[in-house]
Parts: C-alpha cells; sequence; structure tokens
C-alpha cells in the first residue's frame, strides 16, 4: 500500500509556528512514528509552499497511490485548482488540519477541497494525519 502525504504552505515550520495552535512538534519528528504505527504501507511525504507544486505532485502520484492525505494550509480556502486537481485523479484525498478550523477565524471555516475529497479530519494536532492513514488503509482490507 502506498499514501502520500502533501503539506501546503507554512507547514514546512512546524514545530516553530505558533505552538499554540500548531504544537511544538515538527512533522520531521512526528513522521517517523506515523511510519512505525503503519508498518505495511510506504508512507511518502512531500511539503511545498508553492500552489502548482502541490498539484503537480497530486497529479504525479494521483493514478497509481492507494491514497492521499492532504493539508493544503491556507490553500484550502482559496484553491479552486487544487478542488480540480482532486477531482481529475484516481486516488482518493483526505483533507486534514492539525486544528479545528471552525474554531478559528471565520475566513477558515469554508473549504474550497472538502466537496472534492473522501472526507475531512481536522481538529487532532498532527493525530489528524495517523487517522487519515487509518482510513485510507481500512478501505483496503
Amino acid at each position: 500500500m502506498k499514501i502520500q502525504i502533501i503539506n501546503g504552505p507554512n507547514l514546512n515550520l512546524l514545530g516553530v509556528r505558533e505552538p499554540g495552535i500548531y504544537g511544538s512538534d515538527s512533522f520531521d519528528s512526528f513522521l517517523p512514528k506515523l511510519r512505525a504505527q503503519f508498518p505495511d504501507a510506504e508512507i511518502d511525504y512531500y511539503q511545498s509552499n508553492i500552489e502548482g507544486e502541490l498539484i503537480d505532485k497530486m497529479q504525479k502520484v494521483g493514478f497509481s497511490y492507494d491514497g492521499i492525505v492532504l493539508n493544503a494550509g491556507a490553500y484550502t480556502h482559496t484553491s479552486v485548482a487544487l478542488h480540480d486537481c482532486i477531482r481529475a485523479i484516481k486516488s482518493p484525498v483526505i483533507e486534514v488540519h492539525i486544528s479545528n478550523v471552525h474554531q478559528r477565524e471565520e475566513f477558515r471555516h469554508h473549504s474550497f477541497i472538502s466537496a472534492a475529497c473522501k472526507g475531512v479530519i481536522c481538529g487532532f494536532g498532527l493525530n489528524s494525519y495517523t487517522l487519515a492513514v487509518e482510513a485510507i488503509t481500512s478501505q483496503k482490507d
């Protein structure tokens, strides 16, 4: 089983960016723990601050991977292009957010990508990724 995790803008700063919202762990320190929880899955990771690079990555893996876990960051609330890409590929995409976006600023309450995704998980810190990988792996039993 192959799963691609894709993180969008500013998520390379996890661990230092607003720790009261995003926690104090970096994604690099979290990823080995996540991989250890799912030893039968190959979990690849990609991060970019550039919208087009996120689209390129989804198009590259979106026809051969078993699932994509996408935290599009702020692009969640602005990107019709990401929505269209998710609709165009075959791999199921699960939208994740570390914080509960519905408890935050009003502009974060709307997602342009949710309607194209298989599901949405938010508010569980980095464990949101664990829940998304679990959802993908459970679909392949």
